[in-house]
């Protein structure tokens, strides 16, 4: 559990913290996991921010959060759905409506977001400007926020080092690239526990399933 708890804070593996960000049910909560887990959906709402475009929609901005888990995981190359992330956003969004509805609520409180209603999803505006984008920069977990940190002086003396970002493709790229290696090794991780624990024979046949599966899906 304290792993856990570290995870959903730090997104250290981004392993377990990438599928409490989406829709799943909890069975028993001795350690009041879904309170810990609003910081990591605050996190998960900042960072897809950085991802998205200006204008987006509330499809987009569930999409960009479902698919901070599988940037980077090898598994989505040959052996998963094409169409997994648009399947799990059109299959919960009422679900991720009431995950994320109310953060959602507090940023355009906060002049973060304007909102219109267009079509069949709501339609959001978001400020790319430097002090809106380190706003939400400066919400991501340390772990992330640590490779865009130096050092700095005041009076000749060394301060603790501070975030400093630019713009806001400096904070996305940093972003993207995070988690695309925390997923990568995460996934790999995965696979190898999975061969070990099953045996060579089990674990090729699941991924036979797995890969026909794929395939099916790129297929017209």
């Amino acid at each position: 559990m304290r792993d856990l708890a570290m995870d959903v804070l730090t997104w250290d593996r981004f392993y377990l913290s990438g599928r409490l960000q989406k829709p799943v049910h909890v069975l028993v909560d001795n350690w009041d996991i879904r309170k810990v887990n609003s910081i990591n959906l605050e996190m998960a709402t900042s960072a897809s921010l950085l991802l998205l475009p200006a204008e987006f929609t509330e499809y987009d901005l569930y999409a960009q959060i479902c698919s901070l888990s599988y940037m980077g995981d090898l598994r989505m190359l040959f052996a998963e759905d094409k169409d997994k992330v648009k399947k799990i956003v059109e299959g919960s969004f009422q679900s991720f409506q009431l995950m994320y509805s109310p953060l959602l609520q507090e940023y355009i409180a906060e002049g973060l977001l304007k909102t219109s209603s267009h079509g069949q999803y709501k339609t959001f505006r978001q400020d790319c400007g430097p002090c809106t984008t380190n706003e939400l920069f400066s919400v991501l977990p340390w772990t992330i926020q640590s490779q865009m940190q130096g050092r700095h002086t005041l009076h000749g003396k060394e301060v603790p080092p501070r975030t400093v970002v630019s713009s806001k493709e400096m904070a996305a790229n940093c972003v993207r690239r995070a988690l695309r290696h925390r997923v990568m090794v995460s996934s790999v991780r995965q696979a190898v526990c999975g061969l070990l624990a099953s045996g060579g024979a089990v674990a090729a046949q699941y991924l036979g399933k797995k890969m026909a599966k794929a395939w099916r899906s790129r297929v017209p």
